[in-house]
């Protein structure tokens, strides 16, 4: 049946079919494109509407440059007045409708990006959610496309929106599909909605496109930062490059380079754009940036060096004492009296903790019942713990960790420890301090 501009064909039943029809769809869609007028670019007709591209630019960080753009659509109506996103992806009325007009944008944006003088970077496309769900036989249109273009698939990135599936073998399949084109492949909003590590790991994508409202939280609450670091590593580990998009402010950007990011998208390097001969030489002030963050670490120079200049010689004060053999609560005793330490403990050379752990006035007074069952740490293993490691490893030197969520009372603390030797053989004095 007809709808609009598009024909609504029966789903087929074999590969056959779906290619046959992939390959008139490409056609009857070919002439619902209009030639580039201007500067405007290439345009498509879609009930009544005109669909323009508008190409965003994505830049590395550590290269200084635009490595690729998101594509994006725009609609007009005849009086060359924008149409809100909602009200064109409110037109169609069915799955296949919906299909059909993701198939139609990115018909446009290949062409439109082809014709551009850019022939190294990527092209990031969205596919509707439902596309993709379906399952691979539904988009041979778009390996129809690449083919009839000429474009080359590497060079092509599908985003796949971030949301819940009712099919995730299909969903899987679909993925693969995209990949054995030679595509790239992109999980987008990650960390909003249904995300989950669960499927990273089962789509395994090359790139990973952090939600913005990650770095809205990063930018209100510093203590966020670091667990966007934590998740960005995270994302690495499984073998992703991760993009933050939604960049609007200096700040933001010098959170984004603080936190390990690879690529960064938004309004501070650059807003979408329609001159897509423009958008493809513009550029953004990396040098600037990254000469500011240099010196904001500078400025904000790293605490553990501070601490342990401040605590050095409290530490070796206590460790001569307990190389003579000195009870470890008479050598620990000047430490105890600081007011940032809330604990002391020793751990033999095979990570096992000797005796209980000493804990300040300040602490002794103020423990939580509720962490009660964690008090007792006599005899446990901290073997895997790198500041027992380090300390090992570099005898005589003062180690100290970054801020971390102690398991023995829940809190925020910072750890430091020296190895020493007694009677007995290595040992590792360990002092935990308050972080907040």
């Amino acid at each position: 049946m007809h709808h609009g501009d598009f024909v609504i064909r029966a789903l087929p039943t074999s590969a056959a079919e779906f290619q046959s029809i992939a390959m008139a769809e490409f056609e009857s869609m070919g002439s619902l494109l209009r030639a580039p007028q201007a500067a405007e670019g290439w345009a498509a007709d879609y009930h009544g509407l005109k669909l323009r591209t508008a190409l965003q630019p994505i830049f590395s960080i550590s290269h200084k440059r635009t490595i690729g753009y998101e594509a994006l659509i725009r609609a007009f109506d005849n009086d060359n007045v924008s149409v809100l996103p909602g009200h064109l992806f409110g037109l169609p009325h069915s799955e296949a409708e919906n299909v059909l007009l993701d198939r139609l944008c990115r018909y446009l944006h290949v062409q439109n990006f082809s014709c551009l003088s850019d022939d190294i970077n990527w092209l990031f496309i969205n596919v509707s959610p439902k596309a993709v769900a379906s399952g691979h036989h539904s988009d041979y249109f778009f390996g129809q496309l690449l083919k009839r273009t000429g474009f080359p698939p590497h060079r092509i990135v599908v985003e796949i929106v971030e949301q819940p599936t009712d099919d995730s073998a299909r969903l899987r399949d679909a993925v693969d599909y995209y990949k054995k084109l030679g595509c790239l492949t992109a999980i987008d909003d990650f960390g909003a909605g249904h995300s989950n590590f669960e499927r990273i790991w089962n789509l395994r994508p090359d790139i990973v496109k952090l939600d913005r409202q990650m770095l809205v939280r990063a930018t209100d609450d510093k203590s966020t930062r670091q667990i966007l670091k934590g998740i960005v590593s995270l994302l690495h580990q499984s073998g992703c490059l991760v993009l933050l998009e939604g960049v609007e402010t200096r700040e933001q950007a010098l959170i984004a380079v603080d936190a390990g990011v690879d690529f960064v998208q938004g309004f501070y390097f650059q807003v979408p754009s329609l001159s897509l001969d423009k958008v493809v030489s513009s550029a953004a002030d990396f040098e600037g940036l990254l000469n500011d963050y240099k010196l904001q670490s500078k400025h904000e120079a790293d605490p553990s060096v501070g601490i342990a200049g401040f605590f050095e010689p409290l530490f070796r004060t206590a460790t001569n004492w307990l190389s003579q053999g000195h009870p470890a609560r008479f050598s620990c005793d000047a430490l105890l009296q600081h007011h940032a330490v809330s604990r002391c403990y020793l751990i033999g050379s095979d990570g096992v903790q000797i005796g209980d752990t000493i804990l300040s006035a300040k602490l002794a007074s103020n423990l939580d019942p509720r962490f009660r069952p964690l008090e007792n740490a006599s005899s446990a293993d901290w073997f895997r713990q790198h500041y027992l490691q380090r300390a090992l490893s570099e005898p005589g030197a003062l180690q100290i960790t970054r801020p971390y969520l102690s398991v023995s009372g829940a809190h925020m603390c910072v750890t430091l420890s020296c190895s020493y030797t007694d009677s007995e053989g290595a040992k590792v004095l360990c002092c935990d301090i308050f972080s907040n």
